[in-house]
């Protein structure tokens, strides 16, 4: 386990240096500049405008602000914001609470629906449980989020008035009242995203409950007499997770970038908005660090998802 884990760090470490280099220099030469509102401002001069793009070394070759933006990231220093005039990782770190919450709820949600729905579907093929469920997952992952969403807003914001439909993070209240003020107004984001993804889990577990369940194994094991229970849960749903895991581990990510329609929906102010707002603005280093940092955990969650392998199928191992 050691060396592989060893082979696989070698292997990581010139990815993430290999996406550095091409995620920095296509934003430097993207169109576009940090400082165009304060050119178009009458009431500032131009020396205001040369001089800042001198003290962030704009106008330097991309290789030089490359290096120097390599070397301050292994210090630490994820950059300064043009726009909040923050440092980044500060900016970041004060959104990670509010997307961690919602998206991590959601992702929750959706494995709670999809693995005993796949399964027992899986375990019942073409029974009326599974036609039901089939039906409702191939709606669920037809419809965009961004149509649910407006859905729910109409039906539990306008019409009945339950619940919120704008995200607030400042809410004043304190003890009981601001747990139920957050529960409240991340009810429907948790919902459309996590009813959406896990929609798409569950065709995935019942695919692949079925390739398992006919296997010889699971023929042999009902042979020697084992019940359902122990045949299902020891024999299927362990070989038939593998896939299922590489799936979730791609998409786990996500729950750092954020869901950039939901969000925008619900006025979450999540990673996903705060990089939506970053693009607009032409905010280079919240953008860079964003998305260097989502492919970093990409990197990570694929590796975990190795080690997981192993621990679900006893025929793999690690040399």
């Amino acid at each position: 386990m050691g060396s592989y884990l060893l082979r696989r760090l070698l292997i990581v470490l010139p990815s993430l240096l290999g996406i550095s280099v091409v995620l920095f220099t296509v934003l430097a030469l993207a169109p576009g500049d940090p400082f165009e509102e304060l050119a178009n401002n009458p009431n500032v001069p131009a020396e205001v405008k040369m001089a800042l793009r001198k003290a962030f070394g704009l106008d330097d070759p991309v290789w030089q602000r490359y290096f120097r933006w390599l070397w301050a990231m292994l210090h630490g220093d994820w950059g300064f914001s043009f726009i909040s005039r923050v440092d980044v990782d500060k900016l970041i770190l004060g959104r990670v609470p509010v997307t961690l919450a919602v998206i991590g709820a959601s992702q929750v949600l959706a494995l709670a629906v999809a693995l005993p729905v796949g399964i027992i579907s899986a375990m019942r093929p073409y029974s009326w449980f599974d036609r039901i469920a089939s039906t409702l997952a191939f709606i669920g992952f037809s419809l965009p989020t961004f149509f649910t969403g407006l859905l729910l807003i109409l039906l539990f914001s306008i019409k009945l008035d339950w619940l919120p439909f704008v995200y607030r993070a400042d809410i004043a209240a304190t003890g009981w009242h601001w747990w139920w003020a957050h529960i409240q107004q991340a009810i429907m984001p948790v919902m459309v995203l996590g009813l959406f993804q896990g929609a798409s889990w569950t065709r995935y577990v019942r695919s692949a409950m079925l390739d398992v369940i006919r296997l010889d194994h699971v023929t042999t094991a009902r042979s020697k007499g084992l019940s359902e229970r122990v045949i299902v849960m020891k024999h299927v749903v362990r070989n038939a997770l593998i896939p299922v895991v590489t799936l979730v581990a791609l998409q786990l990510p996500a729950i750092f970038g954020g869901a950039i329609v939901t969000e925008q929906i619900f006025r979450i102010p999540g990673i996903g908005s705060l990089l939506i707002d970053a693009i607009l603005r032409n905010d280079t280093p919240v953008i860079m660090a964003v998305t260097f940092v989502f492919a970093c955990l990409v990197l990570i969650f694929n590796l975990l998802a190795d080690l997981i392998y192993g621990w679900l199928d006893p025929r793999i191992s690690y040399r």
